[in-house]
């Protein structure tokens, strides 16, 4: 569970939304889809878009039209509310070339209108068919057929499965990959999967856009980020993310979302169950 963007300043009312984990066909590709809808009234609040590791393709219902965000390693301010109520989908990097046609390098610290990437007629297609639906669950299911429809597993048979499963380790909170404090190095999963870590910084260059250091850095934030949203959420529990102490923990978070473990505290808290 990763959080693509909060408020720039708090709202009057809290941001809602409901998460869904991707079927295991395409479980690669996909790592699950979100309906969000923010809180009425008020003033169009600024949005601040947190380091990712993931592309997320966005469709607001009100918006200018979908949009397609890459992996970012720090903060993005937007003067504005860029979304309110629609649909956000995580996709990995096998996912972005598998059902958008382009490598996720391509699109790393961008933000790029899905009509650019499959052509106005298809983005407004989906788009449109998402906003007729009555609810989450008919959304939901739209949007899982046409993904397993765009599905083309041989436009992401050329990726290299080390880096993917690279990828997909440095996500993960624990493992066997790890060095002091329980954390997930670069070199000992480089070790564990029998290459150097030149080949995998090459590697995640080529189908991610970002390093493996930076893709860990950022996936102990968003383990944190997501310790701070639960409801029993302390400042030890995000330390014990990979972070040696608190100090560690507030360095990190003032450099990555540009704010205090209790700023951040504050507002993912007000977001009711975030997207992915």
């Amino acid at each position: 569970m990763s959080i693509h963007s909060l408020p720039g300043e708090p709202r009057p009312g809290p941001y809602r939304s409901v998460a869904v984990a991707s079927g295991p066909r395409l479980r690669p590709y996909v790592l699950g889809w979100a309906g969000f809808r923010a809180g009425p009234g008020g003033s169009e609040p600024p949005t601040r878009m947190l380091p990712l590791n993931a592309a997320t393709l966005i469709v607001d219902f009100a918006g200018a039209g979908p949009i397609l965000t890459g992996p970012r390693s720090a903060v993005t301010l937007s003067p504005r509310a860029v979304w309110r109520h629609g649909v956000a989908v995580g996709l990995t990097p096998a996912g972005m070339s598998a059902l958008l046609g382009t490598p996720m390098c391509e699109v790393a610290g961008a933000a790029v209108p899905l009509a650019d990437l499959l052509g106005a007629a298809r983005a407004d297609e989906l788009t449109g068919r998402l906003a007729e639906q009555p609810g989450w669950a008919a959304r939901f299911g739209v949007l899982e057929r046409w993904l397993t429809a765009a599905l083309r597993p041989a436009a992401a048979a050329g990726s290299d499965g080390l880096v993917m499963h690279a990828w997909r380790r440095l996500q993960e909170p624990d493992g066997r990959a790890q060095g002091a404090g329980g954390r997930v190095t670069v070199e000992a999963l480089a070790g564990e999967l029998g290459v150097s870590r030149r080949y995998l910084e090459l590697g995640f260059r080529r189908a991610v856009g970002l390093t493996p250091k930076t893709v860990a850095r950022v996936a102990r934030f968003q383990r944190a980020v997501h310790a701070l949203s639960r409801p029993s959420a302390t400042l030890d529990r995000a330390v014990a993310c990979g972070y040696a102490d608190q100090s560690h923990l507030a360095r990190e978070v003032r450099a990555m979302a540009g704010m205090t473990p209790k700023q951040l505290f504050a507002f993912v808290q007000d977001t009711g169950r975030p997207p992915h």
